[in-house]
């Protein structure tokens, strides 16, 4: 295995219930990929977990996509820190941080970029430790607010957001397979209710 980032991001966000989902879908992630493309030399290449093809082992696939990712967009809702996924892709970049900083390097650089989807009141005492990037005066998730003039002005918030992320995304530390990976227990299989008949 080359010793390679396979991703220059990695976007986590809460995948089931509430807006953030499809605004991620249909507005964030397609935009960011286009002004981030524009704005550098290489192909940029994000990783969202809807890329995960029918039947691949999506546990496996998000792990070694997270491992392998330069830095970590959390799409913030009060619901992501109380996701275990969300939580341990959170921690997987903050540990990162952690092993480059104690690595003595002048400049440990940032691997997470929070972005606001919503509230931010009620988010955890570490999270609020974190400039974070607000779109919540554009988290429409509708297909329709494309053709909005309120759209715009999310696309100029987004452009001015990718301007620093070329930054952040070109400080990232070299690769590493020692990169450590949280990922929550499995479920405990369900046990059954009653006594298989033979």
């Amino acid at each position: 295995m080359a010793l390679v980032y396979e991703y220059d991001v990695f976007i986590s966000y809460r995948r089931s219930g509430g807006d953030a989902p499809d605004w991620v879908r249909n507005h964030f992630h397609p935009r960011l990929q286009r002004l981030l493309d524009d704005n550098v030399d290489y192909d940029v290449k994000i990783f969202l977990e809807d890329g995960v093809p029918v039947g691949g082992k999506w546990p496996q696939v998000v792990r070694d996509a997270l491992q392998r990712a330069r830095i970590l967009i959390p799409v913030c809702s009060p619901k992501y820190f109380h996701d275990e996924w969300c939580l341990a892709e959170w921690h997987t970049m903050a540990k990162r941080e952690e092993i480059v900083a104690g690595g003595g390097s002048a400049k440990p650089g940032r691997l997470i970029y929070p972005v606001i989807f919503s509230d931010s009141e009620n988010f955890p005492g570490y999270a609020h430790e974190r400039r974070m990037h607000s779109f919540r005066d554009w988290n429409k998730p509708h297909p329709q607010y494309q053709n909005t003039p309120e759209y715009l002005d999310f696309d100029r918030e987004l452009a001015l957001m990718v301007e620093d992320l070329v930054e952040v995304i070109e400080q990232a530390p070299p690769w590493s397979p020692e990169w450590p990976v949280e990922t929550p227990p499995p479920p405990d299989p369900p046990r059954p209710s009653k006594l298989p008949r033979f």
